[in-house]
Order: structure tokens, then sequence, then C-alpha cells
């Protein structure tokens, strides 16, 4: 079952794109809560090497989780165009950190293509197609399928499992 990306009123989907490890990355924006900059975190003993920590958002708790780590990229470094962006993610709200944010785009379908398939042993679900817009190529992510259900169990806090 593949998602389409959102669609609007005028047939086209917009996205918040971002760096990260020099590649542009695009989210749908309908996920995107607010975007933050930067700010130490903190960290939580035994949790996935991708969950760097937590941030106190106007008294909400934040799992904060690093993409580079995430998709085995090079070397993490945080710098003044490091942002979070802090998006709602199946009812929850969770941080992803981003080299820097670029733009809000407006996608046309024609402009959408298919993620290409990759070898059986790639995991990259998250991965919902490809975006072309003046000459760029953008990833576009599928949110909710880049963190797996027991992932996402490592976000809940005491209070929240039933």
């Amino acid at each position: 079952m593949q998602n389409n990306p959102p669609t609007f009123m005028n047939g086209n989907s917009e996205y918040l794109t971002f760096n990260l490890a020099g590649e542009e990355y695009g989210i749908d924006i309908l996920k995107v809560k607010e975007i933050l900059a930067y700010q130490a975190v903190t960290k939580i003993a035994n949790t996935a090497p991708f969950i760097i920590g937590i941030i106190n958002l106007r008294g909400n708790i934040v799992p904060i989780v690093d993409l580079r780590i995430k998709f085995n990229l090079r070397e993490v470094n945080y710098d003044g165009c490091t942002v979070v962006i802090v998006l709602n993610i199946l009812e929850r709200e969770i941080g992803i950190v981003v080299d820097c944010v670029l733009d809000v785009i407006s996608l046309p379908a024609e402009h959408i293509h298919a993620a290409p398939k990759l070898g059986p042993n790639e995991d990259v679900q998250y991965f919902a197609g490809v975006g072309t817009l003046d000459g760029r190529m953008i990833i576009l992510t599928d949110i909710e399928r880049l963190l797996s259900a027991s992932e996402m169990a490592l976000f809940a806090f005491p209070g929240e499992l039933t």
C-alpha cells in the first residue's frame, strides 16, 4: 500500500523542504507544527541512538530524533543553522533535527514520482517518492512510516500506555 501525497484543491501538494547531509528532503506541511532553533536536549539513558533526548516545549515533553543518525548519514554536527522541526505524528509531538530548513514548496502531481524500487535489504520505507522542481530532486518522506511501531512505543511516557 502506497500513501499518496497530500492534495489540495489546486491539485498541488505542499512540503516543507530541509537539508540533511547535502540532500534536499520534503515533508508534508500538514504534519509540521513549528520550527525551533536547535537547543540542548536532556539525554535519556538506554534509548535508541537516534533519539538524542527530550525538550520541554511550553510544558510538553517532546522527544527529539536526529534524522542524520536515523538515516546513518555522515558525522553529526550542530551549528547555527541546525533546527528542530516539531511534527504531529500519530497524535504525538516529535521533534526532528535537520541541518537547515529551506522552503515551503508546492508540487503539482505531475512533478511527484513514485519511489524507485531498491533492493530487498534496503530499509527505505520512509521514502514516499521524489519531487522534481526547477531541476532539483527532493526526497519526499512519509514521516509516519519513518518510525516503526516499536520505535513509536519508545516515545510513550508513563500514563500514556494502557
